[in-house]
């Protein structure tokens, strides 16, 4: 398939914001619990949850230069019932929404105790927001994973290692520009957040290095026979019928040849897992903002380029005929 880059744009840019708050509301549910020391909600969570409100909203921006007529973005909703594409549409705003409402829980300090757990742990507002924001993120993944896992014709698409591969992914990059952001404002909670994008990246890895090896195995049920209904062992395509490229041959075929997508593959496999391994290890023996920093730059370049690997290695059934002539 065609990579857009609107599109790469805002799967990754949403990932990073689902993963840094599913970070921070991490931290909070473990403060809650008194299993990590507590932190300062005004200058750690709030400002963590309007960079994570940044990175949705310029993911939805960017989607917006996918669409033919942005004026009638409206109209995706209408299809709820059966589209993933529409739920998702209804889901991004509602989890912003309440990612806004958690940073402003936590920043005015208004946190008016709502329940009590049987072992005396109190529950407040900001605990009760964050659960539903996590309850969005969640459905979020889903809906933006399942857009492409549902797809039956698309092979290299169509496996639960689509939706298991963009959560990871996602939290991936959250977790580590949370570890990041907590050497400014809450560095009791840098190591702990380290060593969670340090075993999700290594979970990232492990999933799509699954998916390279599922990918690598397929092979093509049609077949240029099958297409025309003729059974001799050898058919050779002469011309594509007519002189110009068309709609077929300009997206459903990314247009690089096979060595692009060899060398891309390997870039991301480094640059978004490798390198930020080896640089999470050593933050955790010695946290350093500038180090995971680093860390989450290099990883979210190395993720831009496996959402693009992502896009291209799709082969859609009509390749067979096109890509051979274009």
């Amino acid at each position: 398939m065609r990579p857009e880059t609107s599109v790469i744009l805002l799967t990754t840019l949403i990932g990073a914001g689902q993963g840094l708050f599913l970070a921070l509301f991490t931290a909070h549910s473990l403060a809650l619990f008194e299993l990590v020391p507590a932190h300062d909600g005004r200058t750690f969570d709030a400002p963590g949850s309007l960079i994570a409100l940044v990175l949705t909203g310029a993911g939805l921006l960017a989607s917006f230069f996918h669409l033919g007529r942005p004026a009638r973005a409206w109209r995706a909703i209408a299809r709820w019932r059966t589209s993933w594409l529409s739920r998702e549409v209804i889901v991004l705003p509602a989890f912003m929404l309440v990612l806004f409402l958690y940073a402003l829980v936590h920043w005015s300090g208004w946190r008016p105790v709502l329940a009590e757990l049987p072992g005396g742990v109190a529950v407040d507002l900001a605990t009760v927001v964050g659960l539903v924001a996590m309850v969005l993120a969640f459905a979020l993944f889903a809906c933006t994973a399942v857009i492409y896992a549902c797809l039956p014709f698309l092979r290299e698409w169509h496996s639960a290692l689509t939706p298991i591969n963009f959560v990871l992914l996602g939290c991936a990059s959250g977790f580590t520009l949370a570890a990041a952001f907590s050497t400014w404002t809450a560095p009791e909670l840098t190591r702990l957040l380290a060593g969670y994008a340090l075993a999700f990246t290594l979970l990232g890895l492990a999933g799509r290095g699954a998916s390279l090896l599922r990918n690598r195995r397929l092979r093509p049920r049609s077949t240029p026979q099958s297409a025309i209904g003729i059974k001799h062992p050898r058919i050779v395509q002469k011309s594509m019928g007519f002189q110009s490229g068309s709609f077929n041959t300009h997206e459903f075929f990314h247009g690089r040849p096979p060595g692009t997508l060899r060398w891309v593959r390997w870039a991301f496999l480094v640059a978004a897992f490798a390198v930020p391994a080896v640089l999470l290890v050593a933050a955790l023996y010695a946290p350093g903002a500038a180090l995971l920093t680093l860390a989450f730059t290099i990883q979210f370049a190395g993720l831009l380029a496996e959402r693009w690997f992502f896009f291209a290695e799709a082969n859609h059934p009509q390749n067979l005929y096109y890509q051979a002539v274009t």
